[in-house]
Formats: C-alpha cells, structure tokens, sequence
C-alpha cells in the first residue's frame, strides 16, 4: 500500500528523502494551497496512508488546517518550536518523530558517528 507524506516545500522534501526510502513518495505543497493544488494532492494520495509534516509556524499550521480538512483521517507529524522548519530541523530528531508515526521501516539511518 502506497505510503505518502506532504511537507511544505522541495527543501523539506530532499531534506527527509535522504533519511526516507523511495518506498514513501513525499510531495509538496510549496507553500501555499489554493483549491487546485489541494484536488491535485487529493488525487495523487486518494484513500492511501497519509502523513502531514508541516513547519511549526504560522504558515506551517494555516497549511496543515487546509490538509487536515481534506486528509482527516492523516497521520501528524511536527517539528519543534524554534527549529527553521522542517529543513532546518536536525537529523536525529526528524528521525524521531518519524519513529514515533510509525515508519521505523522506512527510515534510512545515517551511520552512528554522523550524529
């Protein structure tokens, strides 16, 4: 069964797709979201898993209260206060919150010493 997470824009999205297999197609929102662009992820994601990894700003919340409406029954995952997004966000903590949604499986786990 497809697997898809949506972030924000192509800095979160090559950020994660080196800790992620290919196994999880992530797509953006590039920051913003008209109705266009919201039926173009519907159709992309249909009824597949689903998980929303947005910014911890007020850009970031506006644009998972938009997802959340069409993809309610999708996965959260949040990045802590005070990191510079998703992109800014270290390693190893991206690496837990994945952890903690679940995608242990997926998850490509950089060698011990680069932490």
């Amino acid at each position: 069964m497809p697997i898809f997470l949506i972030v924000e824009g192509k800095n979160d999205r090559s950020r994660l797709r080196r800790l992620l297999t290919s196994d999880i197609t992530i797509l953006c929102t590039f920051g913003t979201l008209n109705s266009t662009k919201l039926e173009s992820l519907y159709k992309q994601v249909k009824n597949q898993e689903v998980y929303l990894f947005m910014d911890n700003d007020s850009s970031g919340k506006k644009i998972r209260g938009a997802l959340r409406d069409v993809f309610p029954d999708a996965e959260q995952i949040y990045t802590r206060r005070g990191y510079a997004g998703v992109e800014g966000t270290p390693d190893e903590y991206l690496i837990a919150q994945l952890e903690k949604a679940g995608l242990e499986e997926f998850i490509i786990y950089p060698p011990p010493d680069s932490f």
